[in-house]
């Protein structure tokens, strides 16, 4: 079965990590600082790390001050983690629909759910194409909320010049191995405001705070700490930084071979009756993560099992989060949101990792090409 996703991992990957088992630190150690400053330079800002994606998200909410009462407003066309973190923390969420190109979130339909109680707004890089941060910004600031990305597939893309990362005041990472990079599992929170990433840095150790300055009883000893309020612990281990920095020395090849590949479908599926391609807006470079697809005429579920039985693993991204029966029990409904349910009701994911090679990708548009007639 050909993957739709996959990590690309060369013996450098496995020095660093055999090196890191060969020191003196297997948990928060050396690597985990290094691995935060090389993050940094390719998120400008900076960055403090977390165990993945979505403990990333309960973490950058938790730093925004989310809790019962607000709400936050998001996109349903993501991982059910974008949604579940606020409401974990006792917000209400608020779906908005999304862009008809790129499946973003609509500025415009975040604009109509802001209320007094919007204490965040949360986009999605869906597929690796930053959402319209621009206008998102002058919704958070109009309405004092805080801006959230979630870029767990768009390390590495960039918007208007500005790096994603260095946009929103919180922008999370997921290194999930289909991810843009890897460190099996792992994630990151980026932030512009040094005391929100203070907060996200204290929630992900326990909320342990050490600094004799903050202390409410510092004459104590040296081994004394203080929680200030409750956090968890999402240390991501010296082990996975070391793996995730040698994976970062690779982040330019990845990024051009994934758009070397996008381009390949771009070309060689051009045309196709009953096949839409995703539009990549002129003002942002992307680093793709997903390629999807849109099959027309009521085929999506005939295509996606005729390729899987061609031994081709495409994917569907994503269910509309509040189908889900735990939102389904909180009262939210279908057809909150038709644009998203309608690119849902349509969309397939074709293969799309780093050592996907031409002849492998020539098969899948074969495939594709031969199921739909072409």
């Amino acid at each position: 079965m050909l993957p739709y996703g996959r990590q690309s991992i060369e013996q450098s990957d496995v020095d660093a990590v055999v090196a890191a088992l060969s020191s003196d630190w297997l948990t928060t150690g050396p690597r985990v600082a290094e691995f935060e400053a090389d993050l940094e330079r390719v998120a400008g800002a900076p960055c403090v790390t977390v165990t993945n994606g979505t403990t990333a998200l309960h973490a950058a909410y938790a730093a925004a001050g989310v809790g019962p009462g607000d709400e936050v407003v998001t996109t349903p066309m993501t991982f059910v983690a974008t949604a579940s973190g606020a409401a974990m923390l006792g917000a209400t969420v608020v779906f908005a629909d999304v862009d008809e190109d790129t499946a973003n979130l609509d500025p415009a339909a975040a604009e109509a759910a802001l209320t007094a109680r919007t204490r965040a707004i949360a986009a999605v890089d869906y597929a690796g194409v930053p959402a319209d941060y621009d206008r998102l910004r002058k919704l958070a600031d109009t309405t004092g909320a805080v801006l959230v990305a979630d870029a767990a597939h768009a390390i590495g893309s960039v918007y208007r010049g500005r790096p994603v990362g260095s946009i929103a005041d919180l922008t999370t990472f997921s290194f999930f191995p289909t991810k843009n990079l890897t460190t099996a599992e792992g994630g990151a929170v980026a932030s512009i405001r040094p005391e929100l990433l203070d907060r996200v840095r204290t929630f992900r150790t326990v909320g342990m705070v050490k600094k004799p300055e903050l202390l409410r009883r510092p004459d104590e000893g040296r081994w004394f700490y203080e929680v200030h309020e409750f956090g968890l612990n999402y240390r991501l281990p010296d082990v996975l930084c070391a793996l995730g920095s040698a994976q970062l020395r690779r982040l330019a090849a990845f990024k051009a071979r994934r758009q070397q590949l996008t381009a390949r479908y771009d070309e060689l599926l051009a045309g196709i009756p009953g096949l839409k391609l995703p539009v990549t807006p002129d003002d942002v470079d992307p680093m793709r993560h997903l390629y999807p697809v849109r099959i027309l005429d009521g085929r999506r579920r005939e295509v996606f099992e005729r390729m899987q039985a061609a031994g081709i693993g495409v994917q569907v991204n994503y269910i509309p989060v509040y189908w889900h029966p735990v939102f389904e029990e909180l009262g939210y409904r279908r057809g909150m949101c038709p644009v998203a349910e309608s690119f849902y009701a349509e969309e397939i994911s074709l293969p799309l990792f780093v050592d996907l090679s031409d002849a492998d990708q020539d098969r899948v548009i074969e495939t594709l090409r031969g199921i739909l007639g072409s």
